[in-house]
């Protein structure tokens, strides 16, 4: 929790043993979940009465109005967000939903991969946070129709620093979306792999949170920590933040491993779990390469079929 603002506080086959081994133990951080997401003694009489005057409000991804701006964050590295929110937001744009992925990871992975160079840009997302600029004049078209990216470059490294002293902070990229709302159906926002000032702008703007868990060891570590600060975020700076959906990327069904972490994240989180998991596939990897989203780039692979699969869930099947 040290890392939150003051305010706040590969195709790869599998192994001979994950396979036909012994069973694996218990995942790091599931303990920790379990007794987190199970204390209905914490809830307040009031809570509680909150709870059942919204229990006909959307419990997972489906169902909920447009537009719609989902933060698409997890404090792990490596587990897929760039590579789900480009390809997702891909897949809704080719269902003829106006889509816009704003890039607010300083390594700037949504933007190249989706055939942008920030180095020939005039605006990018440093200068909608830190210099006032509308994010209209920094959003830019992408090969694919109705598909936009708002561009990050290696500057966002610094915003960290030099947001500390500005003027209400964590609601920069709030303002700045505003402006822009009423023109997509899908705002999607790539928050980098931390829970500095970028994550918390863009959980402040964002209504949704869909969490990419990688179907691996250690998967569920670190993941009460996220729900936590989710729940701080909503509780002193957005009330209307939830984490919407979760999706489970890098299967492989060929492993024990993979069914274990699949039934560990549905028994903990139930039908906010997105039915559809994208499979571990080499051309998700090879695709931002090319700075293509795997749509284009090979339209007919796993990972592009499961992607539009998991659209069609997120748009509610339009």
């Amino acid at each position: 929790m040290s890392d939150l603002p003051s305010e706040l506080q590969d195709d790869s086959s599998p192994s001979e043993s994950s396979v036909h081994g012994a069973a694996i133990g218990p995942l790091p951080g599931a303990s920790e979940l379990a007794q987190q997401v199970s204390r209905p003694g914490d809830r307040s009489g009031s809570d509680r009465a909150d709870v059942a005057e919204v229990a006909t409000e959307p419990t997972g991804v489906s169902g909920r109005p447009l537009p719609r701006v989902i933060a698409v964050a997890n404090q792990k590295g490596g587990v897929g967000k760039t590579t789900t929110t480009v390809n997702l937001g891909a897949a809704l744009a080719e269902l003829d939903h106006r889509t816009l992925v704003v890039d607010l990871d300083p390594q700037g992975n949504a933007t190249t991969g989706l055939g942008i160079n920030y180095r020939s840009l005039d605006h990018t997302m440093y200068d909608v946070l830190l210099h006032d600029v509308a994010l209209e004049d920094c959003i830019e078209p992408t090969e694919v129709k109705h598909l936009f990216v708002a561009p990050a470059s290696l500057d966002l490294a610094g915003a960290e620093i030099e947001l500390v002293p500005a003027f209400s902070r964590e609601s920069r990229l709030k303002r700045a979306i505003a402006e822009v709302l009423d023109d997509y159906d899908f705002i999607l926002i790539d928050c980098p792999p931390s829970l500095g000032l970028l994550t918390v702008n863009g959980l402040v703007a964002a209504t949704e949170v869909l969490v990419p868990i990688q179907c691996e060891y250690y998967a569920l570590e670190g993941l009460a920590q996220l729900t936590r600060n989710v729940e701080l975020v909503r509780t002193n700076l957005n009330p209307s933040l939830e984490i919407s959906g979760i999706v489970l990327v890098m299967y492989d069904g060929r492993t024990r491993l993979a069914e274990q972490v699949v039934t560990e994240v549905r028994a903990h989180f139930g039908p906010k779990v997105c039915r559809n998991m994208i499979p571990r596939n080499v051309r998700l990897s090879e695709a931002p390469s090319f700075g293509q989203p795997i749509t284009t780039f090979d339209p007919s692979s796993r990972g592009a079929v499961a992607y539009r699969e998991l659209a069609r869930e997120v748009s509610g099947g339009s």
